[in-house]
């Protein structure tokens, strides 16, 4: 064959797709100078079209609850999230269910998180949380609500079960939990306590928090750690003591350029030089610490959690669950749903935060449920795919 035979064969064959991060397909990515990830924080306002305080009064005082607001036609996604997360974590969901169905989506900050400011943030027993849940739909309906589907994640899950079945809510249509099992719960609280301990303490940074978040796997999806973790996470009051050295205040995994810096040899002077002068700069900064103290809360766990399947499965509106991994379904929930009692889903190849790591995924399912139901309309060309199970 000739080279002009060669080239033309060649010139036919499909091109093969790109591999992500450039190189060959199986090799270590590696980030060159100037592609570096982008850590940096972005706006709620890109996702969500308002940001509200909603102030409940009642006998003792005023309480207000910072809310994100998406949607103007269609049912209310009434959104919780999980213990120590804030409403931001639903920001790119919103987004995706927006491009999915015509609905109005609420994100709440529960009380002792986010930016909700309460008279007792430490009380986070599930009877004043879902009573909270009732105090803002009616200060923002009024008598009259339109119909409700509650969405809640993790501990969100949980309140969510408990408002449903005490009939706080009128209107309430249906009921989705994400990835919350009374059996999975239970048996996680023992090591609770261990897994809190080892999270930084402190963070020398909003982007240093989000690179973190990422590193560690507690959220997978990097366009959402950037717009949630600013509710997780505040700024100190006080600036750092310059007794706090800076290995304990970065609590991160240390980015390989600076392993190859070592790599290559500098002076015993010069790296004590450069270090005490990256020290002091930390010092001088604010740092950021988490803006709740779960280990604080374990006294509430046990009344989240317990009882929770039987909870869900009493329930009399149309049901959903939604799992990063069959292995969490327990005993009540695996016969109620053979029993069809409610519709499960499982989404791999995420963590905890479901709703986070795959947002599209979990729209995709939220959408369909609706549309299945006659609870909403599609948006566009958006079509249902009823799942199996």
């Amino acid at each position: 064959m000739s080279a002009l035979e060669k080239q033309l064969q060649t010139s036919r064959l499909p091109s093969r797709p790109p591999v992500p991060g450039g190189g060959q397909p199986g090799a270590k990515m590696r980030m060159g100078p100037g592609r570096k990830r982008d850590f940096s924080p972005v706006p709620w306002s890109q996702y969500f079209e308002t940001m509200d305080d909603i102030v409940v009064e009642n006998e003792t005082g005023k309480d207000t609850f910072r809310i994100y607001r998406s949607g103007s036609e269609g049912p209310v996604l009434l959104l919780l999230h999980g213990g120590g997360h804030s409403a931001l974590s639903w920001a790119v969901f919103t987004t995706a269910i927006s491009s999915r169905i015509h609905c109005r989506v609420v994100a709440l900050d529960l009380r002792g998180h986010g930016e909700t400011k309460v008279r007792d943030p430490s009380d986070l027993s599930a009877e004043t949380m879902s009573k909270d849940i009732q105090n803002v739909v009616e200060a923002l309906y009024g008598d009259i609500a339109p119909p409700i589907m509650l969405i809640g994640h993790s501990m969100g899950g949980a309140i969510a079960v408990h408002t449903a079945a005490a009939n706080l809510l009128s209107s309430l249509l249906g009921l989705c939990m994400i990835d919350v099992v009374e059996g999975t719960a239970m048996d996680a609280l023992n090591s609770m306590q261990n897994f809190l301990r080892s999270r930084p303490k402190t963070f020398k940074s909003l982007e240093n928090a989000i690179e973190w978040s990422v590193k560690s796997g507690q959220i997978r999806n990097l366009e959402s750690a950037r717009v949630s973790m600013g509710g997780q996470v505040k700024q100190c009051e006080d600036v750092i003591s310059p007794s706090v050295p800076k290995a304990i205040v970065e609590g991160i995994i240390e980015e390989e350029e600076e392993e190859e810096d070592e790599e290559e040899g500098e002076s015993c002077h010069t790296c004590s030089k450069k270090k005490k002068e990256d020290d002091t700069e930390v010092k001088k900064e604010h740092l950021y610490t988490w803006r709740i103290e779960l280990s604080n809360t374990e006294k509430y766990w046990d009344g989240w959690f317990r009882g929770l399947s039987n909870l869900f499965l009493s329930c009399p509106v149309p049901k959903q669950l939604l799992l990063a991994g069959v292995d969490r379904l327990d005993k009540d929930l695996t016969i109620g749903q053979m029993q069809g009692k409610f519709q499960m889903q499982v989404l791999p190849q995420c963590g905890h935060a479901v709703h986070e790591d795959v947002p599209d995924k979990v729209a995709e399912a939220v959408a369909t449920f609706l549309i299945r139901h006659r609870f909403a309309e599609s948006v566009g060309g958006f079509q249902c795919v009823f799942p199996a199970c």
